[in-house]
């Protein structure tokens, strides 16, 4: 579902007797499973389609025997709160979740690295099945595609590819597992349809503008949202869950283009780190140009809401930063 589309929403408003205290508990517990936000006091919202409706009326059903009330409600917002701020609050709530099972595999695939012992590897393939069981749950739960996912996503297949090393050394950044897009050569990457989700980041529009400067600059952009699209025969997806050119590791999907492309180019790789330090924020590389870019491109996304022009925008100031880096003498 997109913000353009005019989204209803399901409500749930209901009261619990203060006692027993244990039934306040399962229902919240309840409506954290289900991915509901809270839009004032006991009003709870879910897109509506025919699972959460089930959901809700299910929930509304254990309140009432629980000697509450519940009343599930359709309704379309008109004023104190818009569509795109309500999805924000989605949005939100699913970046959390994300960023600390980021942070969670960062840490295991970190001992695991410094740490490989059958006692660390076992933990450590407990810890990865724990992780991608709560991933699994929160993408079941992400209606709209959240920033953070394919950070999470990539730390997390990240961690098991290096599970099944056997006993190897956990690969660094440089040498983690290739993504899918591998196997395409860089002749069948010409003239393509490259989709990607709708309100692009930084991620996005540096990824854009690599593949149209430096690997297709026949390349047509798609945007589409970010849960449920169904890619077309012959086109390539970048920073999406399942995509062809997507986080791998603690890599960003600009990093894992320029290492399909094999490009070598210093200047690229000064931009990457930069990168990466902003969409991943685990201050890897420490560039003190991160803070500058990332207010920048903020700017860009503030301004604009249309994808086209925030990747325009986002060329002419990586265009500039390119230059800067390639123009510096003894390296960057």
């Amino acid at each position: 579902m997109s913000i353009s589309e005019a989204p209803r929403w399901l409500m749930l408003i209901h009261q619990l007797p203060a006692k027993p205290a244990y039934a306040r508990v399962k229902v919240w517990r309840r409506l954290q499973a289900l991915g509901a936000v809270t839009v004032k006091g006991s009003v709870y919202a879910l897109p509506a389609n025919g699972e959460t409706r089930e959901d809700f009326a299910w929930l509304a059903k254990e309140i009432v025997e629980s000697d509450g009330e519940a009343i599930v409600c359709e309704a379309a917002l008109v004023e104190g709160l818009s569509d795109s701020e309500l999805q924000a609050l989605f949005d939100a709530a699913r970046d959390e979740d994300y960023t600390r099972i980021a942070t969670e595999a960062r840490e295991v695939a970190a001992r695991l690295r410094d740490e490989p012992t059958d006692n660390v590897l076992a933990d450590s393939a407990t810890q990865s099945a724990r992780l991608r069981k709560q991933l699994d749950a929160v993408v079941a739960i992400d209606f709209f595609g959240a920033e953070a996912r394919a950070a999470a996503e990539g730390l997390v297949s990240g961690l098991e590819a290096a599970l099944k090393q056997e006993g190897d050394d956990m690969p660094d950044s440089k040498t983690a597992p290739p993504p899918p897009g591998d196997t395409l050569k860089m002749g069948a990457l010409k003239d393509r349809v490259w989709v990607t989700r709708h309100g692009v980041q930084v991620d996005r529009i540096a990824s854009a503008w690599l593949i149209r400067r430096f690997i297709d600059p026949g390349a047509r952009f798609k945007f589409v949202p970010g849960t449920g699209y169904a890619p077309q025969s012959g086109e390539l997806r970048f920073d999406m869950f399942e995509g062809e050119f997507t986080h791998v590791g603690d890599r960003c999907t600009f990093e894992v283009l320029i290492g399909h492309v094999n490009l070598g180019d210093a200047a690229l790789a000064a931009i990457g780190e930069i990168i990466h330090d902003i969409d991943l924020k685990d201050g890897k590389y420490g560039r003190a140009e991160a803070a500058g870019v990332r207010s920048l491109i903020a700017g860009i996304a503030a301004s604009s809401s249309d994808d086209t022009d925030r990747i325009a925008r986002g060329t002419v100031l990586l265009d500039d930063l390119y230059r800067s880096f390639a123009g510096k003498q003894g390296g960057v």
